[in-house]
């Protein structure tokens, strides 16, 4: 099964296009779980285990892991993954990129020692960052499109020339991804929920691309409005993350069960979109 059918297939089976970030920071922890061995880990199982019958996706944040040395911490959630929820797609979001010869250490990284289904990556480098993890052919990849940060515009939105005229950064990546870099069919574009305009014209542009929309809840982007815009645009393909409004939903011995309550509130509305 290849990347795009795995996605499709969680995404009808759980009937959800959540994705749930997985970023635990040590201050925000329960207090349940401090002196364990593995804190994060520990977290992270409560929080995949009431949630996996909702989403379609768990996307872990690299750094979060490595800032603390908790790398075996990050294994071990992969490995859970792998071994209890196989059918849900796993992301590893490391927004790598990097010459040739050191993106196929982020490769094997990512494909080898995480066993990630997909990985975010920065196509800022060209088409050289990606052409190593293309060799995972089963993998997907989602480059860095239209970031859901307020200051990602400074580059992403200068005019350039193409050949369909001058548009967007942005917009030009998009064009090399679907018409000139997908010929395996698994890449796939990070395009953020708090730029609904641009979700459209991405959209629009190609409507097969999968689409890891960040920006839902903290940092205010809307559910409503993300599925309306994919509903109108054939809502096929869309991964839209929650990190801390549902993994830190609750702050007690019950976190998991507040996680799965706010999990479940989007869960029902993506429901009745799909």
């Amino acid at each position: 099964m290849n990347f795009y059918e795995k996605l499709d297939h969680i995404t009808q089976k759980n009937q959800s296009f959540l994705c749930v970030g997985l970023d635990p920071d040590l201050k925000s922890l329960p207090v349940v779980l401090s002196g364990k061995k593995n804190p994060f880990f520990e977290f992270n199982r409560e929080i995949i285990d009431a949630t996996a019958d909702l989403v379609c996706s768990y996307k872990p944040q690299n750094a979060y892991y490595v800032a603390e040395g908790f790398e075996r911490d990050l294994e071990m959630t992969f490995e859970y993954l792998n071994d209890t929820y196989p059918e849900v797609v796993t992301i590893l979001d490391s927004k790598r990129g990097d010459i040739d010869s050191t993106a196929k250490q982020y490769a094997r990284e990512s494909f080898e020692r995480y066993r990630a289904d997909s990985v975010t990556l920065n196509a800022y480098m060209g088409k050289d960052v990606i052409t190593p993890f293309l060799d995972y052919e089963n993998k997907g990849l989602f480059l860095l499109c239209k970031t859901s940060n307020p200051h990602g515009g400074d580059f992403q939105d200068l005019p350039v020339k193409g050949s369909y005229g001058d548009e967007p950064l942005y917009q030009h990546l998009a064009r090399k991804v679907s018409k000139e870099w997908n010929q395996k069919n698994n890449l796939g574009l990070v395009v953020g929920g708090t730029y609904i305009d641009a979700l459209k014209q991405i959209r629009q542009m190609d409507s097969n691309l999968p689409l890891l929309i960040p920006g839902l809840g903290a940092q205010g982007g809307d559910l409503i409005q993300i599925l309306e815009t994919a509903k109108h645009l054939k809502n096929k393909r869309i991964i839209v993350n929650a990190s801390r409004s549902i993994i830190y939903a609750g702050k007690g011995a019950d976190f998991a069960e507040k996680a799965r309550q706010k999990a479940l509130d989007y869960h029902n509305v993506m429901k009745s979109f799909i």
